[in-house]
């Protein structure tokens, strides 16, 4: 498995010249100032959910924990009548449209728990305490676990070294910064209203190849491609979604090898929320969000999800 750390990076600008009288004026400034770069440093820094912290899913109270700038939330989602999915969804939309869930095949009822235990495991359990749901053994010495602003949802190390990410267990959604390995899958929603596996997976193989594979459902093994680049066989290392919004298929030195959507010129991330999902009709779509009025002036955009891009471009002549 793959481990990284997680960073708070802190940019101070700082003139040279302003120094020598800042330090003779006020010597006392500089103990003011060090409460300040302490106080930034915080600030800046992610949202820890502890050992031994657990959440009860209620009617009036689903929200486990918010990412710092609350774009992101993680908890549980009400799927259906009863149905309930731990899951990570946008935040400060009406919609609260879900890029991420752990048990969609097996969801839970109200009275169900989610718990970071004691010794390090994040479990789901539903109302009866039977285990649902967890993604690593608890021997890996895990300290915490957070919500980040990417919607990224990490369990690390007391070093601060991620030991697991929901970023490289994609359900059907992939979020700007998100990459994809070798053997991912993102695999689509059975119906609009139904969040288990359905039909359709998006997949870069282990042999570099990246495809679009109808499945043998309710299975998931891949049945026939309606959309691949196989040009990138030996050579496609991982897919990244990078900050500009563009999604594409890179070689392991880096190389660009194929171009799944490009970047986001008119979208540009900072002012809206951009996602790639693949549709529960198999169809691969990238969809912008904007994040404030601004964003919605003139009325080019209206406050809902619209789909920039899509692949296939015709999925009827590639599967009918």
């Amino acid at each position: 498995m793959r481990r990284t750390r997680l960073h708070v990076h802190l940019q101070i600008l700082y003139y040279p010249s302003m120094a020598f009288d800042f330090k003779l004026q006020c010597p006392f400034c500089f103990f003011l100032f060090f409460l300040l770069l302490l106080y930034t440093t915080t600030a800046q820094s992610y949202s820890k959910i502890s050992l031994g912290l657990s959440f009860v899913a209620q009617d009036d109270n689903l929200v486990w924990r918010a990412s710092r700038s609350g774009d992101f939330a993680v908890g549980f989602r009400k799927i259906g009548m009863d149905g309930l999915l731990l899951s990570i969804w946008f935040d400060k939309i009406p919609e609260k449209t879900v890029v991420w869930s752990a048990n969609r095949n097996d969801p839970v009822e109200k009275g169900s728990i989610v718990e970071l235990t004691t010794d390090g495991n994040l479990v789901v359990k539903d109302q009866k305490g039977r285990q649902i749901w967890s993604p690593i053994s608890a021997d890996t010495g895990i300290s915490y676990a957070a919500l980040l602003d990417t919607g990224n949802l990490v369990l690390a190390s007391q070093d601060n070294t991620i030991l697991w990410q929901s970023f490289e267990n994609p359900t059907d959604t992939l979020l700007p910064t998100q990459t994809m390995k070798l053997d991912t899958q993102v695999i689509a929603h059975y119906t609009e209203t139904n969040y288990s596996s359905g039909r359709y997976k998006f997949m870069l193989q282990r042999d570099g190849n990246l495809l679009l594979y109808t499945t043998n459902f309710p299975f998931n093994d891949a049945v026939a491609p309606y959309w691949l680049t196989q040009d990138s066989i030996g050579t496609g290392f991982q897919v990244i979604f990078n900050q500009s919004g563009a999604i594409y298929l890179a070689a392991g030195n880096g190389t660009l090898l194929n171009t799944v959507f490009p970047a986001l010129e008119s979208t540009p991330t900072q002012d809206f929320y951009t996602r790639a999902t693949v549709d529960y009709d198999g169809v691969l779509r990238q969809y912008a969000y904007p994040k404030s009025t601004v964003a919605t002036s003139g009325g080019r955009w209206p406050k809902a999800w619209t789909a920039l891009s899509f692949q296939p471009s015709n999925i009827c002549k590639r599967i009918c």
